[in-house]
């Protein structure tokens, strides 16, 4: 890849994973359009690992008290689990684990089948547009009267299970995540901070799958393409969050699904003309 290449890929990595506009349209878009070559399974591996790690020190304390009161329950400590706040903690790094089994499976069982069929610019176009549609509806009717505390299991499991579809170009893990969040009566600030706690384990498993094919590849190791794309994802990545969780708060979700239509329609106009 040419520097601009791996420049562009690394923001598209890093801004799109946590917008609802799907990263894995936008990272499938130049080379559909532009004809730009594969950027590889490392450099996928380099970009993943930055995202990963933005949304970790972004949200370091929660991620922290969720771990210590998550391993307070396995080891019933009870001075790791009394009071209420470290009680939820404890309860919600379950809810993640357990929300986070459908993508696994999903990915398991079906990432062939969606690579070799579902990676195409008109399903990306379908996508984009019918989960755009759903993203605005959940923005109007929302309630965003329960907190993250009243989700409880079921509502954290429904999330998880509609986190399965982003394995689908075009769904947008974050998108379809908070959409569902949002259905639930999650504010729009709650449903995003749970869709990226809930991305912690969805990106530690889709780079550790993508490590795996990597090593097992025998591809050849770019580390100036990898280090240089990690850095930007992280960047990226970081910024993102914060002035996501600032927008949101301010003007919902209207102005991605607006961009989502106006991408799946050009899109649809790319193809059929």
């Amino acid at each position: 890849m040419s520097t601009i290449e791996i420049f562009i890929l690394a923001l598209i990595q890093g801004l799109t994973e946590f917008l609802p506009i799907s990263s894995s349209a936008h990272l499938i878009l130049p080379s559909q359009l532009l004809g730009w070559v594969d950027q590889g399974q490392g450099y996928d591996v380099a970009v993943h690992v930055g995202t990963l790690l933005a949304v970790l020190l972004y949200f370091r304390k929660e991620v922290g008290n969720m771990a210590l009161a998550w391993f307070g329950t396995l080891a019933r400590d009870k001075v790791a689990v009394e009071g209420s706040q470290a009680n939820f903690d404890g309860k919600l790094a379950w809810w993640i684990l357990f929300a986070s089994i459908p993508l696994g499976l999903a990915g398991y069982f079906g990432n062939d089948f969606i690579s070799q069929h579902l990676r195409t610019a008109a399903v990306i176009a379908a996508t984009t547009i019918l989960f755009g549609i759903l993203l605005g509806f959940a923005d109007i009717k929302a309630k965003q009267m329960v907190s993250i505390e009243k989700l409880g299991f079921k509502g954290a499991m429904l999330i998880g299970l509609a986190q399965a579809l982003a394995l689908i170009p075009g769904t947008s893990r974050s998108g379809i995540t908070m959409t569902v969040g949002l259905m639930l009566g999650l504010s729009r600030t709650n449903a995003a901070r749970f869709s990226f706690l809930l991305s912690i384990p969805a990106i530690a498993m889709a780079g550790g799958y993508l490590t795996v094919k990597f090593l097992t590849s025998g591809e050849g190791v770019d580390w100036q393409a990898m280090m240089l794309g990690s850095g930007l994802s992280f960047l990226s990545a970081y910024a993102c969050i914060h002035y996501f969780l600032i927008l949101v708060d301010k003007v919902g979700m209207m102005p991605f699904v607006i961009y989502r239509l106006l991408l799946g329609v050009g899109l649809l106009w790319f193809i059929f003309a």
